[in-house]
């Protein structure tokens, strides 16, 4: 009897592992166009207009512009950059993360634009360079210099709540979860406060 029970509880182990193998995740950005309860319908910058159930305790963010100012030793940041031909980076965009957010997928490595990095790094130093603020990010396993430009977009996330999820309101869902019957739910949301649409 205890074999046949191992035995199923096996079989609905290997189900429902199988089962989150093949959950996918996609994106979604543009605009709210209307809240039901826990969910948001988003009319999305490319595409048509997807549903997305927030989870319970899905984390809210709000995406804020930042200037070089706000980029200080001890600040923990996400920079998509381009590399040098001197080894260094330099920024595309920098991301300054909530306190809440340190160490999140920390590490250098490729971008989702061709030819790019993608730097999730405490700052260690900044000086004023020839091109602009040079950085020393420490990670663990390495350090990385970043060139920051005037040209460099720079932002901060910032701790939100539900009441930023309103009709008219830019939103970025990263990994929005495809459920098996088509349907998407979500465990985190990017909220662009003033003109920022967050990506």
């Amino acid at each position: 009897m205890n074999r046949i029970l191992i035995g199923a509880g096996i079989v609905a182990a290997a189900v429902i592992g199988s089962a989150q193998a093949q959950q996918k995740t996609v994106r979604v950005v543009g605009q709210i166009a209307s809240v039901d309860g826990p969910t948001i319908v988003v009319k999305q910058v490319k595409g048509g207009d997807a549903k997305v159930t927030l989870r319970p305790k899905a984390a809210i963010f709000g995406v804020t512009k930042a200037t070089l100012k706000d980029v200080t030793p001890g600040a923990f940041i996400g920079v998509g950059a381009t590399p040098q031909a001197d080894g260094t980076q330099k920024a595309i965009r920098v991301m300054i993360f909530a306190e809440t957010q340190r160490g999140q997928g920390e590490g250098h490595r490729p971008w989702s634009r061709p030819g790019t990095t993608m730097t999730n790094a405490t700052v260690d130093t900044t000086a004023a360079g020839v091109d602009g603020q040079v950085l020393t990010v420490k990670y663990k396993g390495g350090t990385q210099k970043i060139v920051i430009g005037p040209d460099a977009i720079i932002m901060a996330y910032v701790v939100g709540n539900q009441s930023e999820l309103k009709p008219g309101a830019r939103v970025a869902i990263n990994g929005a979860i495809q459920m098996p019957d088509g349907s998407l739910e979500a465990t985190r949301v990017n909220v662009g406060r003033g003109d920022v649409q967050p990506d």
